[in-house]
């Protein structure tokens, strides 16, 4: 049975740092609080957000894909009273989470995230595999014409352009891609909205 430590457990919810500058998730009791904490830019001042809740986004995920579910999402603890955002996290495996933030008052999705916590080891192919997957099932959520195969293609093609970078950003028409490749301390795939320009007339 593989050990979850508690940097890496701690990574996957520092990664979400979202919202008007940078807003840090706070870190788990055990982890030490001289250690640096990882930065990763997400949302934009003033994004927008998507037309559904949490519940509505579960609901249409988990009925798509019967064999990579996700879970409820946990609240995740923020100080700032000033804050727009409402933060959550759901545990998919040891070494998989999905998180999203959640715009405060209409609690609609202002970002979407699946985070791999990178392993070590026999099951470290089929862990990547499995991440690699449930990004690839994110990113059809979002848009509906792309079969398995070319969300799969999508994914690797993000995944390549983005190795290495702390944040790597692709728009597609109205849906911002984010990848922040954090090596051993977690790779992140991110989804948001984003607003388009009216052109002129």
């Amino acid at each position: 049975m593989r050990q979850i430590f508690p940097l890496q457990l701690a990574s996957a919810l520092l990664l979400l740092i979202l919202g008007s500058g940078m807003v840090l998730a706070d870190p788990p009791q055990e982890r030490p609080a001289n250690e640096e904490v990882p930065k990763a830019p997400y949302l934009m001042p003033g994004a927008p957000t998507f037309e559904m809740t949490l519940v509505n986004f579960r609901e249409k995920y988990n009925a798509a894909n019967p064999t990579q579910q996700i879970g409820e999402f946990r609240a995740i603890p923020d100080k700032t009273d000033s804050a727009l955002l409402t933060r959550a996290a759901s545990k998919i495996n040891e070494d998989l989470y999905a998180s999203t933030a959640l715009e405060k008052g209409t609690g609609k999705i202002k970002s979407l995230q699946i985070t791999y916590l990178p392993i070590k080891g026999p099951d470290e192919k089929v862990a990547h595999a499995t991440a690699i997957s449930y990004m690839a099932n994110l990113i059809r959520q979002f848009d509906a014409t792309l079969t398995p195969a070319q969300s799969q293609d999508k994914i690797n093609n993000l995944l390549d352009k983005g190795k290495g970078m702390q944040f790597y950003q692709q728009q597609v028409g109205a849906i911002r891609y984010v990848i922040a490749d954090n090596g051993e301390k977690g790779l992140t795939l991110a989804v948001e909205p984003v607003k388009l320009a009216l052109s002129e007339p």
